[in-house]
């Protein structure tokens, strides 16, 4: 019977909200009394995880990587459902599901700035019982291992925003653990920062740990992941590699155009043309609605001409038209009608 290191069994996640002002009657909004709703986070996701496996948990900002992230770690209680990690129940045996994973999440905030590198990890060790004995040589280790044994005795309010993820990375490592949950590692890292941190997860999985990352970067989970599993309002839409993923709309041309004059309606316009499978737009300038167009379709040539024409109907005038192969994102297109946001 094969082990999986992450298991989930319909999770379920809801928060109680209070409904938004505008959303009020006239009355309620006299009456000071806004009516209570539920936000479903997570909606009943089934996952298996083996060992070893780096998972890419991949979707926009709001749609539930990090709540999976804290129910899987034991810091919040499902609404319905369950999960094990390790073997262990996350309801039933917290204790021994925090024993076997280190975690990482997103805008971490756990460093204690006025200790330098080493006296970081040496403050966790000892939370972790880690035998004094054992610090200094894997404490060596690690530092080596991140890349910050030349300034492992520096203050870390010293340290750029990649060196302080390292660390982070490096106190998750403290306890040897077989399961490792990384929430948007490189989010706000430059480019150099980022690649060392992606490099390092890749290593790190080639060690045998098990890999849960979540992060809005298609090419970053293109890149680290064996399997990804595109979340979209809490609910997984799509479960595979990231090739296997892609090749599903392989079959389509992606037509991206970029433009300047972007409305908000162009995207229905566009759906209406004959050819036009899916269509999205994604603001790069707000100022000037400077943007792209991303449109799917199995006749990019053919539908070229109405395309042109549809833009030039809205005063929106195109600068650049590239063919492209499919990334996740067209994948998340395809499912949804939505770009990433």
């Amino acid at each position: 019977m094969r082990f999986y290191s992450v298991e989930t069994f319909d999770l379920t996640k809801t928060f109680e909200i209070k409904k938004r002002k505008e959303d009020l009657s006239i009355r309620e909004r006299l009456l000071s009394r806004a009516e209570k709703g539920e936000l479903v986070a997570v909606d009943h996701v089934n996952l298996k995880i083996p060992e070893g496996e780096l998972f890419g948990l991949l979707g926009p900002n709001g749609a539930g990587k990090t709540t999976t992230i804290r129910l899987l770690s034991t810091l919040l209680l499902p609404t319905e459902g369950g999960a094990k990690v390790n073997g262990y129940d996350v309801v039933k045996e917290p204790d021994k599901v925090r024993q076997s994973i280190g975690v990482l999440m997103m805008g971490e905030r756990s460093l204690y700035w006025r200790l330098t590198g080493r006296e970081n990890l040496e403050y966790f060790a000892a939370l972790h019982h880690i035998p004094p004995k054992m610090w200094e040589h894997r404490i060596h280790n690690l530092l080596e291992l991140v890349g910050l044994d030349k300034r492992g005795d520096d203050l870390v309010e010293k340290y750029s925003s990649g060196m302080k993820q390292k660390l982070a990375i490096a106190r998750c490592l403290l306890h040897d653990p077989p399961v490792l949950m990384l929430d948007e590692p490189t989010l706000g890292l430059d480019p150099g920062a980022a690649r060392s941190i992606r490099r390092m997860i890749r290593e790190l999985s080639d060690q045998g740990k098990a890999i849960i990352l979540t992060t809005h970067y298609m090419e970053e989970a293109d890149q680290l992941c064996d399997r990804v599993g595109i979340i979209h309002k809490g609910r997984i839409i799509a479960l595979d590699s990231p090739s296997n993923l892609k090749t599903k709309v392989k079959e389509e041309d992606i037509l991206e155009l970029e433009v300047t004059s972007l409305s908000d309606n162009l995207t229905t316009y566009l759906k209406d043309i004959e050819g036009v499978e899916e269509a999205a737009t994604a603001v790069t300038d707000p100022v000037v609605s400077t943007g792209t167009v991303r449109i799917h379709t199995k006749d990019s040539r053919g539908i070229l001409p109405s395309v042109l024409a549809c833009l030039n109907e809205n005063n929106v005038k195109v600068h650049n038209i590239k063919v492209l192969e499919p990334t996740l994102e067209d994948v998340f297109i395809r499912l949804t009608g939505e770009r990433f946001k």
